[in-house]
């Protein structure tokens, strides 16, 4: 397979912090690559550059396959307010660069926005919420005729119907693509290729998610052992370096200088940095939350009709539903931000509310990372019940002594969603009231937050895309269903969706079954034949040749619906499908009749 993208020895610093430095790798077709590392460490900045909307420093390389195409997804979509969605989809098709007519484009971009939830095509972009927004934008994408597609994120602010659909278009996909996301189940599903920054490092991994885990932890290990070995070199070293100058004199500079290159590699700590969080909640009585007859329209929207619950002590509630339907606004509910159109919420004394808001916290931008949590507090109170500094604490998230007087609005987006994490648990709550909180967070960060919540003796009520993330948390879903209601699943969100599929498998056989001659039906019909006679043999090689028959439509119908299913089709291959299935169908029912009749 070709290669679609070198890239050689390229760097990229801010100030004096450095990103990465003289990595290098390749992108072949048909890559599905992911990029993985901590916030703040350069992940968007190797995007833009391998996109061309950035440079990097002075060094290095990057060579493109003459003619290649490419099309980049930002993190966070800018779209015209003044055009509709439709309008923006088909702006990002370059019309001298592909065979296909408008009014074909047009039917494609229809079909890839009904499938990602958006069937309103004349909506403008001033109108759309940051999940509409995104959608859009992914869409925008899908619809190029590109050969390298590169994604920032591309499941933040999606619903989890709209991420399955997502995640199925590009696994299918034969384009090439190089991303960045925190959504494991979307890694492990997709991608044949991890790149994982570290230290300013790169390290490649040929695989899935899943691999990625296994031979990292192996490199982790080898490189302990290692560091170990340059330990005891080191003191051994030292003793030789701390001896008198007489004693020196007679040694070879070179060792001075292997000495000094030893102890870089000695303190250098190999493992991974691991985000501790040591915190104690407050003490929680029996009383949390309870919600009586709970009522709340948004003008001639019902988005909660009559909800009763009690919320009780350590229990972990996942919230899913389609953008749109009132997960946040259930949450502002609870805290009491937003007044009931009517019912009641009552709250225990002891409640001590922590609420993580999916728009963030809006921190002074000209205070230090210091400055900022000191405004809260100067100790706090751990798991054990000792005191914390504040600057410990702030260690224990990742946010090194140098980066204490970084001011805020140098702090990455995912650097800034971490400060304001750590501000929440620093009141030590003990209801978490949690709005999207894996957006922006790297998966270190993700897996030690996941630990902590698993652990955590309060209550948690979340709202999530992340599937990874809900399966990992929560003992229940309350599942937004439309309308006001809300459906109590007790269960994971991975088992929530295996009913689901059930479900909708039984309803099929139901509509089949319906579809097709009752038993009285048939036995009726047998009834009006009363002199019955056996098969003769040309009915019989009738038989078999229908039971040959069903056999093959049903191989070609199967294949018929993943074809349309795929969104690769043109409209003329759509209607060219639709046609032949519906006749397979009808053949289908056909045959199935007629093997009734010869079989009885």
């Amino acid at each position: 397979m070709p290669s679609y993208l070198q890239v050689e020895n390229i760097s990229k610093s801010y100030g004096h912090k450095v990103l990465f430095e003289n990595i290098s790798f390749n992108i072949n077709e048909g890559d599905k690559i992911a990029l993985i590392a901590p916030n703040g460490t350069g992940k968007t900045s190797l995007l833009k550059i391998l996109a061309g909307h950035d440079s990097p420093d002075n060094g290095g390389s990057i060579k493109y396959l003459k003619n290649i195409v490419t099309a980049y997804l930002e993190q966070e979509s800018v779209l015209d307010p003044n055009k509709t969605i439709i309008e923006q989809v088909i702006s990002k098709v370059d019309l001298s660069k592909t065979p296909k007519e408008q009014w074909d484009i047009e039917v494609e971009a229809q079909q890839i926005l009904t499938s990602l939830g958006l069937p309103d095509f004349k909506k403008k972009g001033g109108e759309l919420s940051g999940g509409e927004a995104k959608r859009v934008a992914i869409a925008g994408v899908l619809i190029t005729n590109a050969d390298l597609i590169v994604l920032d994120e591309p499941t933040n602010h999606l619903d989890l119907e709209a991420i399955e659909y997502f995640e199925d278009y590009i696994r299918k996909s034969r384009r090439t693509i190089f991303m960045v996301t925190h959504d494991r189940y979307f890694l492990d599903r997709v991608c044949n290729t991890i790149l994982e920054l570290d230290g300013g490092n790169l390290f490649i991994y040929k695989g899935n998610y899943s691999y990625y885990l296994e031979k990292r932890e192996e490199r982790l290990a080898l490189a302990s052992t290692l560091n170990d070995k340059y330990r005891n070199l080191y003191r051994r070293e030292l003793e030789w370096m701390r001896s008198t100058p007489c004693a020196r004199t007679g040694k070879a500079r070179y060792r001075e200088n292997a000495f000094y290159d030893l102890q870089d590699k000695a303190v250098t700590n190999r493992d991974a940095k691991q985000l501790s969080i040591n915190l104690s909640s407050s003490r929680l009585g029996q009383k949390i939350v309870n919600c009586i007859n709970a009522q709340f329209n948004y003008g001639d929207k019902c988005i909660l009709d009559s909800f009763s619950y009690n919320f009780t002590p350590g229990e972990k509630i996942g919230i899913v539903g389609a953008n749109g339907i009132g997960k946040s606004t259930f949450l502002k509910l609870i805290t009491v931000e937003i007044a009931l159109s009517g019912g009641n919420i009552e709250w225990g004394e002891t409640v001590r509310f922590g609420h993580y808001k999916q728009e963030g916290m809006k921190f002074q931008e000209n205070m230090t990372v210091l400055e900022a949590v000191r405004e809260i507090a100067e100790e706090i109170k751990a798991s054990d019940g000792s005191q914390v500094a504040v600057t410990t604490f702030l260690q224990q998230f990742l946010f090194s002594h140098e980066m204490f007087n970084t001011k805020i609005e140098r702090l990455s987006g995912g650097e800034k969603r971490r400060l304001y994490l750590l501000t929440i648990l620093m009141k030590r709550p003990n209801v978490l009231i949690l709005d999207e909180p894996t957006n922006d967070l790297d998966i270190v960060t993700l897996n030690v937050l996941e630990n902590y919540l698993q652990d955590y003796d309060g209550s948690v009520i979340l709202v999530s895309h992340d599937r990874f993330f809900l399966d990992k948390i929560v003992d229940h879903l309350f599942v937004f269903t439309g309308d006001g209601h809300i459906k109590d699943f007790i269960g994971s969100y991975s088992e929530y969706r295996e009913y689901l599929i059930d479900l909708r498998k039984t309803q099929i056989q139901a509509q089949k079954a319906a579809s097709k001659p009752s038993d009285n039906a048939k036995s009726n019909k047998l009834a009006e034949r009363p002199n019955e006679k056996k098969l003769t043999y040309k009915e019989k090689r009738e038989l078999e040749q229908i039971e040959l028959d069903l056999a093959a439509l049903s191989v070609r119908k199967t294949a018929i619906e993943e074809a349309l299913n795929s969104g690769s089709l043109s409209l003329e291959e759509i209607t060219a499908n639709s046609i032949e299935i519906q006749s397979i169908i009808e053949s289908i029912d056909n045959k199935e009749l007629r093997w009734l009749e010869l079989s009885e």
